[in-house]
Formats: structure tokens, sequence, C-alpha cells
């Protein structure tokens, strides 16, 4: 998958809230894709893993995943409910953001 088809897959997950796997760092994820923009100018998705691997052995849970390091990405059929509580109750800063579930207007420039 090029990295204009995984912008344009990650944007439609995104905002049909839909659900995506992808391989992330040698184990296979099945995640809530929630918000994917640019931090420190590296491409990233924020997202909720509710199955597959994890290197810290926790299956669930909030995760970064660096655009270069996914891998067998696809979008999925099946959909989720949208945002989620974040624990800390903290925002992310983005320098850009892309796509987000918890907004109504989700950009269109191309990463």
């Amino acid at each position: 998958m090029t990295a204009a088809d995984l912008d344009r897959s990650l944007r439609t997950a995104i905002e049909e809230r839909r659900l995506v796997a992808f391989i992330l760092y040698g184990e296979a994820r099945l995640m809530e894709p929630h918000d994917y923009g640019l931090i420190a100018g590296e491409a990233r998705l924020f997202c909720y893993q509710i199955g597959g691997g994890s290197r810290s052995g926790r299956p669930n849970g909030w995760r970064w995943a660096p655009l270069p390091e996914i891998s067998q990405f696809h979008v999925l059929d099946k959909h989720f409910r949208g945002p989620r509580p974040v624990p800390s109750g903290k925002h992310i800063k983005w320098d850009k953001l892309f796509a987000s579930v918890s907004s109504k207007h989700n950009e269109t420039n191309e990463a």
C-alpha cells in the first residue's frame, strides 16, 4: 500500500468509524482509529486497540502507530461507536490533525 493509499484509507476509516487491522511492530492489531495527523513532522495514528497482540502484553488500550511502522493495513466492515474517554483527560497537541472521530469536519489536506 502506498503512502497516499494509506492516507485515504485512514481518513475513510475515521470518518466512517470503521475498525482497522494492521501489523505494528510485528504484532497483528485490531484497532479503532481515533486521530490521524502530524506530531513533530511524523505522521501518526492514535488508536484504541481492541484485539490482537502487543509487545507490552496488554492486548487492549490506547496506542500510537507511526505510519512508517504500519504494514498490511485493512479497513474492516465493522463499525465502532466513536470517541472514547481518555483516562488522563489530556488532549494531544497535534501539529496538524488530518482526521478525528471527535471532529465533525475532517480536513481534506493531503498528508
